[in-house]
């Protein structure tokens, strides 16, 4: 089947978070575009991480078949369900997922913040790999945690494409911070937004010895698995051996790669009963339990019947790749881009053109009407980059690049 994702498809007035509002601190703030200096141009949101593109044609269809139905009533994991999201871990991944390990919560972000609840007593310490996903962060914070950054090193490399940098970790400086034993937990993001490292196996197995060796527990972020490109290829953590499944709580969500974010449905997999009973406790103390009844049939129909949509979207994204690479590479060399490895958000690094954060910022929001996510917000490690979504139609890619290249070079 043959799928188009240049067509866009207008998404204000749906409540929109990525075209409608404003992230500002911890709020979503509606705005009308035309009240921020913008006049009748339209700011392009190539921000937060959702796509552009409608869900594959069976989570459609069973949606709509779903919503005919009229009853809306609570919803539980059903065999079927249960079997669809193991079958996709299997296929893909190579890992048996046996039912009783599987949890749901209502996305990734409230798993990890009540699994700080669950394991880290406020004063004590999670290390997390700055810059990284802010979420985290935040997380740690609200729950009375200290931060401990195990930084990734930015190493420039030459790459085929003529553009540079590279991320990996650091792993001397992980043991010196992971013998801490005040350090409880350690945040991996796999693959690693916004870096969009896709980790080897031989990074996850010295990452997971060096927590193993400490009693650090891990949490496995795995929610961009299937955003893979460029001929990597990802490794489920908890593949890689029992030891380190048993030390291991993974989050796994169909919302990334899928565009099924609005759904608030994800499956935390924790193969170790010691570490699941007191989190299965944890959610049932803070009322969670269920499923969105939608979310649950649009599962369904993503990891049975959209591998081909899958497949082509992953291409468009790469094409999509390319083409910005080749253009800043043509009409702003000094803005370099990450090798893009995994997850459809690629991490530009615009130190070289001297602006101060404000100073971007204002000529990338205010100026070229482009709403990113600033480098900053991913810890003071991503001081000078800007993150940019490429899930959406090139038109819009093409022009939101257009009208940044002009104000840079203003």
């Amino acid at each position: 089947m043959n799928y188009n994702f240049d067509t866009e498809i207008e998404r204000r007035g749906t409540g929109s978070a990525k075209w409608e509002f404003i992230h500002e601190g911890d709020l979503f703030i509606q705005t009308d575009r035309t009240d921020r200096k913008y006049g009748d141009e339209r700011l392009l949101p190539l921000w937060v991480a959702d796509m552009d593109f409608r869900s594959p044609p069976a989570v459609v269809e069973a949606l709509t078949e779903r919503a005919k139905h009229g009853i809306y009533g609570y919803t539980a994991a059903t065999d079927s369900y249960v079997t669809a999201v193991t079958n996709w871990m299997q296929r893909r991944y190579n890992w048996p997922v046996e039912r009783e390990w599987i949890l749901q919560t209502p996305g990734v972000v409230p798993a990890i913040n009540l699994l700080i609840q669950t394991f880290v007593q406020p004063g004590e310490k999670v290390l997390i790999q700055r810059p990284v996903y802010y979420p985290f962060m935040n997380a740690i914070k609200n729950n009375g945690a200290e931060i401990v950054s195990n930084s990734l090193v930015y190493e420039n490399a030459c790459t085929e494409s003529g553009r540079s940098g590279r991320y990996r970790m650091d792993f001397a400086d992980l043991a010196e911070k992971a013998a801490d034993p005040a350090v409880k937990l350690a945040i991996l993001c796999s693959p690693h937004n916004p870096v969009s490292r896709v980790w080897t196996k031989e990074e996850l197995t010295q990452f997971g010895q060096i927590c193993l060796e400490n009693d650090v527990l891990i949490i496995s972020d795995e929610i961009h698995c299937d955003l893979v490109f460029n001929g990597a290829e990802f490794t489920a953590f908890a593949t890689l051996s029992d030891e380190f499944a048993q030390n291991s709580v993974i989050c796994t969500a169909p919302s990334k790669t899928f565009n099924l974010a609005g759904l608030k449905t994800s499956n935390i997999v924790i193969p170790n009963p010691a570490l699941r009973t007191p989190f299965a406790a944890r959610l049932e103390a803070a009322g969670i339990h269920g499923l969105n009844c939608f979310g649950a049939v649009a599962v369904e129909a993503a990891y049975n019947h959209s591998d081909d949509w899958l497949a082509a979207m992953l291409a468009y994204v790469e094409d999509n790749y390319h083409f910005m690479v080749t253009y800043l590479a043509e009409h702003l060399p000094q803005v370099t881009v990450i090798p893009l490895e995994g997850t459809y958000l690629a991490w530009c690094n615009f130190r070289q053109l001297g602006f101060s954060p404000a100073e971007r910022k204002e000529r990338i929001m205010e100026k070229a009407h482009v709403y990113l996510d600033e480098g900053e917000m991913f810890g003071p490690e991503g001081e000078g980059f800007e993150r940019i979504n490429l899930a959406c139609p090139r038109p819009i890619l093409a022009e939101a690049l257009e009208r940044i290249v002009v104000v840079m070079r203003a």
